[in-house]
């Protein structure tokens, strides 16, 4: 079978979607790609949807932060970015998705939007609502353990 000419292939676009999640989020490339494909058809219908191509070509989440790498069609950048907005959380666990960039290669999108210095994570015990509660604290913001969950704080709430 050969294979088609340039100008007849599909011209994809790479979107870096950024990821933030409750620091005990836990969920994989799988779960991500089947809600990203159910947004989309929720929103856009299912000819549309078929027609954004959504596909997660690069994942990685741990410790509720985490990156994608998404390839859509190139006519179809925008509806993607809908597509991807239309998320609001993966298996019953609230995340927050944004989208960093848009490029032309994976190894463009990787380089430009995803490959910057790792974000410092720690833990500590913090005063809040009138107790010491442990928090985990990202870049002047905190998820507040509480008993049955987090809440989120900046660093000014503590």
């Amino acid at each position: 079978m050969k294979h088609l000419p340039k100008h007849l292939r599909p011209r994809w676009r790479y979107l870096a979607v950024a990821i933030e999640g409750w620091p005990d989020a836990e969920f994989d490339r799988g779960d991500f790609q089947r809600h990203l494909w159910y947004a989309a058809q929720n929103l856009l219908g299912d000819a549309a949807s078929a027609d954004v191509d959504l596909t997660v070509v690069r994942f990685s989440f741990a410790d509720g932060d985490g990156w994608a790498a998404v390839r859509t069609r190139r006519d179809e950048v925008d509806r993607a970015r809908a597509a991807v907005a239309a998320v609001e959380d993966i298996d019953g666990q609230p995340v927050g998705l944004r989208v960093a960039g848009v490029s032309g290669t994976v190894r463009a999108c990787e380089e430009k939007y995803i490959r910057s210095a790792p974000e410092i994570i720690t833990e500590r015990t913090v005063g809040f609502e009138d107790a010491e509660r442990t928090a985990v604290v990202r870049d002047g913001r905190a998820d507040v353990r509480l008993e049955s969950a987090f809440a989120g704080a900046t660093t000014l709430d503590l």
